[in-house]
């Protein structure tokens, strides 16, 4: 798939779920959010299914996100089935890991390659605050079973929020290179649950990048390819990585290589889409592989060129997070 852009469309975000066990501030609100039906909800058939199509359109990398998709019952059932679609040769998940303990075994043995694990502050207290949980303990411990498991790298990602966890940044160096994982520190965007968004609280990477420089020399790595969402750095000693996403300071749509799929069957062009594709209506009303397929190929001719954060006119989707799969 290639879109009007010249783009080549190969990465496929899957949310199973919209719910989650985390109440993350700039994700879910702690009231007043609407779960969907479970009815709404594709099933894992239904997921497969797709993914097999689109597979045979050209997407070769997976990543299965929420909400949190360890709080929906047997996942390891479903990665086994997406790990054995031909063309699939990357497979990954990206967790809160409050779970992830109880599940790594099942869900290497089913197939996962790759994981990333959300974690925005190495501070108990402070983890409880933006969370809504007090389970620091146990999500450290999913972030270190994983680090001594085949899933590599395991990836830990942190959004920075000024005033909030950004005295922290150089504390996640050394806990990357502790624990020889990679932290990608993540600058915040307007999708949060709260609505708290603003400018201000916006850490760019550059920022980031020089707090750390400051401590410890960073060393470019070859951008192996050009849809990658982070700009990666190393060390001299080899120990650890260091990630910098920067959607808004510096976006990188010009070579989006991304759709989503929803956990109720739509599909998104872009993370700031206004609108989504339904495919689940499709699906469920008996339509064939090659209209499915026809029909992706139509909602892939009408990806968004870019988002519009910084533009004046910029509006956020309805849709938080939790909802839209990260």
């Amino acid at each position: 798939m290639i879109d009007k852009f010249g783009r080549k469309i190969k990465d496929l975000r899957i949310s199973i779920t919209d719910r989650c066990n985390f109440r993350c501030v700039y994700c879910i609100p702690e009231e007043g959010i609407v779960w969907q039906k479970r009815s709404e909800i594709l099933s894992y058939e239904e997921f497969v299914r797709l993914a097999r199509l689109l597979a045979g359109l050209g997407i070769s990398k997976l990543r299965i996100t929420g909400g949190e998709p360890l709080v929906r019952k047997k996942v390891e059932v479903l990665i086994a089935s997406l790990a054995r679609i031909e063309g699939i040769h990357d497979l990954a998940m990206t967790t809160n890991a409050y779970s992830l303990a109880d599940k790594l075994d099942a869900l290497v043995k089913a197939g996962l390659q790759r994981i990333n694990i959300s974690l925005d502050t190495l501070n108990s207290r402070k983890f409880a605050l933006m969370t809504g949980r007090n389970v620091f303990e146990r999500v450290i411990e999913g972030v270190r079973l994983a680090a001594a498991s085949p899933l590599k790298p395991v990836k830990v990602n942190a959004v920075v929020i000024r005033g909030v966890n950004d005295d922290e940044i150089v504390k996640f160096v050394e806990f990357a290179r502790e624990n020889d994982c990679t932290v990608r520190f993540i600058e915040f965007m307007p999708l949060e649950g709260e609505s708290s968004w603003n400018r201000e609280k916006v850490v760019t990477g550059r920022e980031t990048r020089e707090i750390i420089e400051k401590v410890l020399p960073l060393i470019p790595k070859e951008r192996k390819d050009l849809s990658e969402t982070a700009v990666r750095y190393g060390f001299s000693d080899g120990r650890g990585e260091i990630g910098f996403v920067n959607p808004v300071s510096e976006p990188f749509c010009n070579a989006c290589s991304r759709l989503r799929l929803t956990a109720d069957g739509k599909i998104r062009t872009c993370l700031f889409s206004l609108e989504d594709h339904d495919i689940k209506g499709l699906l469920r009303s008996g339509a064939t592989d090659e209209e499915l397929t026809q029909a992706i190929l139509e909602i892939v001719d009408q990806k968004e060129e870019r988002h519009h954060i910084n533009d004046d006119h910029f509006q956020r989707p309805a849709r938080t997070m939790s909802c839209i799969g990260g």
